[in-house]
């Protein structure tokens, strides 16, 4: 493969010697949103290094050689993410990313070429397989017992928060045939998806099988975007789930901010849950993405709606009634999943006002979140506390709450005792309360130790949460907020 790509960095200027090209510029990212109008990732900035080819008979014939007489046409009008990513950096839509990142794409790209060439054995093709709905799959193997594990190995990817793990599976996956078995979804959002199937099929000997049969009739190839285990259900309903879902052939991409072997860290029966990490890299590949650069915090931030204060409840209804415009907010009922309702306290023109306590404080979870932004885009929630051990569990429904309105492109209003780091200052990971100086003497530090909360998985957590926080409140982020709502509400008119 690798061939094959400098075989092609070689042909481009050829071909495109009339472009412009652009090497080692400093970047400033703009945020991804996968849709098929290509939208640029990254904007130019003013120190870009322009070259242009001049003379390209000359750069044929250097390209001409031993190498690329070896390599087909087939494989030069190949896509995939590499590919695309270079198309678009030979257009100027994209700069060039730093080496952890095109090491990454390259890992895309090889099972890109995998999924392709065994596309027929991976039945990938949802009009050449076989219609037997998931209770009917599982009837027929009671009889006969099918194993079928894929050809082709997965990616498990995984690193720091705001290094591109979405984006680049984004570019992986809207590259494939359209005709492929495949699903693109939130962590938060399959769990739920499982939840509800297996409440469809109780009274089922085994019902996780007959879920596992209707999901992979469905999508072979199966994309995870934020692979994150915090509940102990979750945790066995993985383990058996996936157990029977890698016998079915499905294939799994997934992103993740903990490595396979730090997942559910730490959780209740985690012994139940250690076959699944045992699976998960038997059927994957596990790439690290190395960089240490948060790309969200590269926004214009403290353009937005997030104010810093106990005061400014009557400024936060101020802007959320400016945003109803004419319209009157009335307390309003937003239906979940399974005959649940979430009431909202006001809610008009799209935007939903809620106290911190009736949205966190209560037992709310991912599909009560999920089921308010289908129906509301813009949140304007009053008090968000400072987390500490008192209120632990109000902070994960909060990290929650952000990656639900983040993964629907949500827009956030609110006050907040204090930044988003500040927020999450008393949230430590067991490494760092390892690190912490001892305790002094002194009042104030035994009053701020005794908050201290030591949770692994919510102490890596928060840096995800105030890596989005960060980019939800720039003024890139509420203008493509802005224009996907002005896009749905012009398609609704239609």
């Amino acid at each position: 493969m690798r061939t094959v790509i400098r075989v092609l960095r070689k042909f481009r200027p050829a071909f495109q010697y009339k472009a412009n090209f652009i090497y080692n510029a400093s970047t400033k990212r703009r945020d991804f949103w996968p849709d098929t109008n290509h939208r640029s990732i990254y904007s130019l900035s003013g120190r870009t290094y322009i070259h242009r080819c001049k003379h390209e008979s000359y750069m044929i014939h250097r390209a001409i050689s031993s190498e690329a007489a070896k390599v087909t046409n087939k494989e030069l009008n190949r896509g995939g993410p590499l590919i695309e990513y270079e198309r678009r950096v030979a257009a100027g839509e994209l700069l060039d990313g730093d080496s952890c990142q095109l090491n990454t794409l390259g890992e895309l790209q090889r099972l890109y070429d995998e999924l392709v060439e065994n596309a027929e054995d991976c039945r990938l093709d949802r009009y050449a397989t076989s219609k037997k709905d998931g209770r009917s799959r599982w009837l027929w193997s009671r009889f006969i017992p099918q194993t079928s594990y894929a050809p082709v190995k997965g990616l498990y990817l995984y690193g720091g928060v705001g290094t591109g793990k979405t984006m680049l599976m984004d570019l992986f996956f809207y590259q494939l045939p359209c005709n492929w078995r495949k699903k693109r979804i939130h962590f938060h959002d399959f769990m739920l998806n499982v939840h509800s199937r297996l409440q469809k099929h109780r009274g089922v000997a085994d019902p996780l099988e007959v879920v596992a049969g209707e999901i992979s009739d469905e999508s072979i190839l199966l994309c995870l975007d934020e692979f994150m285990v915090t509940d102990v259900a979750d945790a066995l309903i993985l383990n058996r789930m996936f157990r029977h879902l890698f016998r079915d052939g499905v294939i799994l991409v997934s992103t993740s901010n903990r490595a396979p072997d730090k997942l559910y860290e730490g959780g209740l029966q985690r012994d139940l849950f250690l076959p699944f990490i045992d699976a998960l890299q038997e059927r994957c590949i596990v790439h690290q993405i190395g960089s240490s650069v948060d790309y969200r915090k590269m926004t214009s931030a403290e353009q937005g709606f997030y104010f810093v204060g106990k005061h400014l409840s009557s400024l936060l209804k101020q802007k959320f009634q400016q945003l109803n415009g004419e319209q009157i907010a009335i307390p309003q009922e937003v239906e979940v999943v399974m005959g649940r309702k979430l009431q909202v306290p006001a809610g008009a023109n799209g935007c939903a006002y809620f106290p911190f306590e009736e949205l966190c404080d209560r037992p709310l979870g991912a599909a009560d979140y999920f089921g308010l932004f289908k129906k509301f885009h813009t949140l304007a929630l009053d008090g968000v506390p400072i987390f500490g051990l008192s209120n632990r569990t109000a902070a994960y429904r909060f990290v929650t709450l952000v990656d639900v309105m983040y993964e629907n492109r949500g827009r956030l209003l609110c006050t907040a005792e204090g930044t988003p780091v500040e927020l999450f200052d008393r949230i430590v990971t067991i490494a760092d309360a390892q690190q912490m100086a001892p305790r002094t003497s002194s009042r104030s530090r035994k009053s701020d130790d005794s908050d201290i909360c030591v949770d692994n998985e919510l102490g890596f957590a928060k840096d995800r949460t105030i890596s989005r926080l960060t980019e939800m409140n720039s003024t890139e982020y509420l203008e493509q907020h802005a224009e996907i709502w002005a896009q749905k509400r012009l398609s609704d008119n239609e």
